[in-house]
Parts: structure tokens; sequence; C-alpha cells
């Protein structure tokens, strides 16, 4: 990654934007609300654009956060990234929104660290991470689990827990781990933990973001008829 890039995280109720290069963000700043995100994602960009002395024509490219997570704010993020990139032809890259939020927490830390994001039904999106000179280790890929479910494949309890479904599951969380989780609004920008992970955890984002699970809509929809919603997205 060579210049300025564009990272957004917009997955969970703490939507974040950032400027600058794998090493540093020039700036970023978060914004709470999931019902803002529509409205203010744009204008924060411009914000923190503003606040590294960067244009947009001086962008080398766009990092976006891949869920799973909120799938209203996921559409937002990620059509915000897209357009801008469109316009000036620039490469976007994916990173999952799980990772950049344990990146985000490790403040060093190689973990593992767990990430739970709420996913309602008693059910989180989850995921383990170790970080390692240079690499990341995926010890359970991001999916749809209980806490009870992600403590039965986690290969070793992990040192930290972090996101509002490891929150709203505290008690299971600290009985498993031996610690309180740590929740979202206590970390820095994940934009920026999206820059630095581009070079060693980037993806092209092509097609859609990643969900988690089909919409509650899109689900009563195949009950009701027996079969797959025509071009429905997973």
């Amino acid at each position: 990654m060579t210049g300025p890039w564009l990272a957004i995280d917009t997955a969970t109720d703490v939507a974040s934007v950032a400027v600058g290069t794998a090493e540093r963000p020039a700036a970023a700043q978060t914004i709470r609300g999931a019902r803002q995100h529509a409205a203010q994602i744009l204008p924060l960009v411009q914000q923190v654009l503003a606040l590294a002395a960067t244009q947009l024509d001086q962008l080398a490219g766009i990092v976006v956060g891949d869920g799973p997570g909120s799938f209203t704010g996921l559409r937002i993020g990620w059509a915000a990234a897209k357009g801008l990139a469109h316009e000036r032809e620039l490469p976007v890259l994916a990173v999952p929104s799980l990772l950049g939020t344990a990146h985000a927490a490790a403040a060093g830390d190689r973990g593992p660290i767990v990430v739970c994001f709420d996913a309602l039904r008693g059910q989180v999106f989850g995921a383990i991470y170790a970080f390692h000179p240079g690499r990341v280790e995926t010890l359970v890929a991001p999916d749809v689990f209980t806490i009870a479910t992600l403590a039965a494949v986690a290969p070793v309890p992990p040192t930290l827990a972090v996101g509002d479904g490891a929150e709203r599951y505290r008690a299971e969380i600290t009985q498993w781990i031996g610690r309180e989780p740590v929740g979202l609004g206590t970390l820095p920008p994940i934009a920026g933990s999206l820059l630095a992970l581009a070079p060693i955890a980037g993806y092209p984002a092509t097609g859609e973001p990643v969900y988690g699970r089909p919409a509650e809509a899109q689900v009563k929809w195949e009950t009701r008829h027996g079969r797959p919603l025509p071009h429905s997205s997973r």
C-alpha cells in the first residue's frame, strides 16, 4: 500500500473512518448510533480527510469492513466505499470487521482474542484471532454461534473478549475466559485497524459484504415458499 488510503467500517453501532497508511493513520473518527450511519458516513469521510489534510484525489485506495454485522450498516459502508472508488477508479480491499475489532482491542496482546458482535436470537457473530509479527492466525473463522458453541470450538481459551455481543453475554464470557469483556466504545477507531491489516489480510472487495446470515424477511419468505429467495445473498 503506497500513498494514503481511506478505511470505512460500519458493521456495528460504532462506525468509524480513517485515512492514512498501514503504518500510521493520519486521522480517524467514530460515530455512535446505527441510525446516524446513512446520514453521517460521508460527512465523516470529509471530516477525516480534512483532519488529515488529504484530498479524495490523493487517495491510493479504500479499505472497507467486510462484516459480519448489521445488514443496513454494512450496506451503507459498502455503498460509500464503492461509490467513492468507482468515481476515481480506486482499488477496494475488504477486511473482516471482526478481525479489525480484534486488532483494535489487542494493543500489543497477541491473543487469542475472541470477538463477538450481537446477532440477536441468543447468538453472536464470533471469531477468534491470534496476532504474530507480520501475520494473523484465524483460530475460529467468523460464523454464527452461541457463546457455548463458540467456546466448544475454541482450540484454547482466549485471553480477551471484545464486542457488543460479548458484553450482552457478559456472565458467560467471564465464566469462559476468566475476565470481563471489553466494549466497542472503549476501542480506538476500528477503521484505523483496517488500514493496518489491509496489507496482510485484505482481499478484493467484490460482490456484497458478509452479513453472517440471511435477513429475517428473507428467512420468512423462504420458509413460506419452500425455496431460496431469487437472487438472495447469504
